[in-house]
């Protein structure tokens, strides 16, 4: 497993690239940067509600559990089950992120007893009918992108970093992503998404950062999407870092169990 990156490993040998460079270069390094003070997680369980919001202010509450393993040498693994309500209990999301090459994603739909492969081509579809995307729900390895510095600023009184990414994958829903990322939270505040028309399509806010260990989490992300008025809340209830977490769950075929 990856180690955790120590203060004395984010303060030596991370820092940005001389101003000289390019920022494109600038963009790359401090991707590497964020994504080294990430590490060493091992693992997660969290159980997160999923509130979906249409233009009218009506609201459908979904609640999950999400567990991860963080990758050794590739991309980190993922299982989403939904508990509540009941039209959606045991429906589950199994995604292998890849830092090259197509990630891996099934689910599994209880009505039909039935696990589905998602094709790379269908991972800009929404997740189970919210404003994420599958391709959202992809861990963001820095091989994944290509990247822009812009600008050091300030995002609601929070020093942050702002740059663009651009997804390597053709098939990507999106052209361009600009972020903006706190420098000591080392994780997202806010996210632009623009589709492949180059229009803005949603922008996801992160909010309530909780600290864990030497890292910091999300406590919330609001997805809105600008071109359907309608919104999607995931809201992290309870979560553990390191948890006890079995391999062989994380297989396609221990879906149906």
């Amino acid at each position: 497993m990856k180690r955790v990156a120590t203060a004395a490993a984010l303060l030596v040998g991370l820092s940005l690239p001389a101003y000289g460079a390019s920022p494109e270069q600038r963009g790359l390094e401090l991707a590497k940067k964020i994504d080294k003070a990430n590490e060493g997680f091992e693992s997660e369980a969290s159980q997160v509600q999923m509130d979906l919001i249409d233009p009218y202010g009506d609201r459908i509450r979904r609640t999950m559990i999400i567990q991860i393993i963080e990758g050794d040498g590739d991309g980190d693994k993922s299982r989403v089950e939904f508990l509540t309500p009941p039209d959606v209990n045991g429906t589950k999301l199994l995604t292998w992120t890849h830092k090259t090459g197509d990630d891996d994603q099934w689910l599994y739909l209880p009505a039909i007893k039935r696990i589905k492969r998602i094709s790379s081509r269908n991972k800009s579809g929404p997740f189970m009918g919210s404003e994420f995307s599958y391709e959202d729900m992809t861990s963001p390895e820095v091989e994944k992108y290509t990247y822009r510095f812009i600008e050091d600023t300030e995002l609601d009184g929070r020093r942050c970093w702002k740059y663009e990414r651009y997804p390597v994958d053709k098939r990507s829903g999106y052209r361009r992503q600009v972020v903006w990322t706190d420098k000591e939270y080392m994780g997202a505040l806010k996210v632009e998404y623009y589709d492949r028309k180059n229009e803005l399509l949603k922008t996801g806010v992160f909010k309530g950062y909780k600290k864990y260990g030497n890292q910091w989490r999300a406590g919330a992300v609001d997805m809105l999407n600008h071109q359907t008025k309608k919104r999607s809340i995931l809201t992290w209830t309870d979560r553990e870092i390191g948890a006890d977490l079995d391999a062989d769950d994380f297989e396609s075929d221990a879906l149906e169990d």
